[in-house]
């Protein structure tokens, strides 16, 4: 056994302990725990701007782009907000124990679904501190260990706000083991995660197309992910002018590096003012990358290239192509998709109820930005990610996709015939 192995298998081992103690506290001893980790990480802010600091400075040297600096930046608001997420996830219903279906056959049993923590969870993640906390939240609150492995380039900002967390739920009397930061950067520790079968039961991984690419490939553990947020937004031909025009804006430029930033707008042919989509756009400081319909618009558009079709910027920059109607807009994103969030932008109430129905995207939209795909906009309190696949959870995955079910049958001396 190697020594990243045995040291992924030591913590396996202690946070399946943990979480088995976790799993009979009561919901209010767990909201309790969550409650005072969101007063020490609040009373931890300059420690935690400290040891941010020092990775902001370590990623410019290392030339983090603007969107992974973005991600990566902590300031008393940002720190106030992620505390205020954990308090938040420790005000919402816990699921565990919730009866999802109870029958009762001919035969007299009662049979119930119960919602049910999945166990130990891994975490694999890159640039963002925030998920250091949410990842917490969510897993204490759904009754879950969870073991943490963040990217080098947020080290420092894990680490204290790891402490801080730990420090919070210890004082409340919750096993400090059942939330476990990796203590080393080596890659080595990935890999162990990867291969923890029977010691990890779900990884989720959260991070760049390579990442999550590895993750799903070498994992002997199930995975719960999503690659690309490739996100489209739709304008109809009877949108309206200012509402289009805002939602796109606010779709690209709001915050260019999350996932639920919109990477390719669809218009229709028979809109009547493409070219003030594209001009807010351009004026902002996006580069839009076009076909020629839309090249015709502006002269500062750009050629598109093929492969942009099939790229998350995760920048200032869009790609932008004029379709022929709903069929079109709806076989590009069929085609060109991650499974994200895709919007459309229209007045006619038939047309939007087909787009919804029958885009086959984790998450649709009529008439808003597709910036609102996340987790806490969504009443979840926060999110673990945004899962693209068909199983277990889709769409932002918050406490009820933390859990899983069991069978509770109840007789009174039954035997099967």
């Amino acid at each position: 056994m190697d020594d990243a192995t045995e040291l992924i298998s030591d913590i396996a081992v202690r946070a399946r302990a943990a979480q088995r103690k976790l799993a009979q506290l009561s919901s209010r001893a767990k909201a309790e725990g969550l409650r005072r980790a969101a007063d020490t990480l609040r009373g931890a802010s300059d420690k935690i701007m400290a040891a941010n600091q020092k990775d902001m400075e370590s990623g410019e040297k290392s030339g983090l782009s603007a969107a992974m600096l973005d991600r990566l930046m902590l300031d008393e608001g940002r720190i106030s907000a992620i505390a205020d997420a954990v308090e938040n996830v420790a005000n919402l219903d816990d699921p565990v124990g919730q009866v999802i279906d109870e029958t009762k056959p001919p035969n007299g049993l009662t049979m119930r679904r119960i919602r049910v923590p999945v166990g130990v969870l891994g975490i694999i993640y890159e640039s963002r501190p925030n998920v250091t906390a949410d990842a917490t939240a969510l897993a204490v609150r759904s009754g879950n260990a969870v073991i943490l492995r963040g990217g080098s380039e947020a080290v420092h900002s894990n680490r204290a706000i790891h402490a801080a967390l730990v420090e919070g739920l210890s004082q409340a009397g919750l096993p400090a083991e059942a939330v476990q930061l990796v203590p080393t950067q080596d890659r080595a520790a990935v890999g162990a995660m990867l291969r923890a079968q029977g010691l990890i039961d779900m990884l989720i991984p959260r991070g760049g197309k390579f990442l999550v690419e590895r993750v799903q490939k070498d994992a002997r553990v199930p995975v719960l992910a999503h690659l690309d947020g490739i996100c489209h937004s739709y304008v109809h031909t009877d949108a309206k002018r200012e509402m289009a025009e805002e939602i796109v804006y606010n779709a690209k430029m709001r915050r260019t590096g999350i996932c639920g930033a919109m990477e390719t707008l669809l218009i229709d042919q028979d809109y009547p003012a493409p070219g003030p989509l594209i001009r807010k756009l351009l004026d902002a400081g996006c580069e839009v990358r076009a076909d020629d319909g839309v090249l015709e618009l502006d002269s500062r558009c750009v050629s598109a290239e093929t492969v942009d079709w099939d790229t998350e910027y995760l920048g200032p920059v869009v790609s932008a192509r004029l379709v022929s109607g709903l069929e079109d807009a709806m076989s590009h994103i069929a085609q060109h998709s991650s499974g994200h969030t895709e919007a459309i932008i229209a007045e006619d109430v038939e047309v939007a109820a087909r787009f919804l129905a029958e885009v086959d995207s984790a998450i649709v939209m009529h008439n808003t930005s597709t910036q609102f795909a996340d987790g806490g906009e969504f009443g979840l309190g926060a999110e673990i990610g945004i899962a693209t696949g068909r199983l277990h959870a889709r769409g932002p995955v918050a406490l009820e996709g933390l859990t899983t079910y069991k069978w509770v049958v109840e007789g009174t001396g039954q035997v099967r015939p």
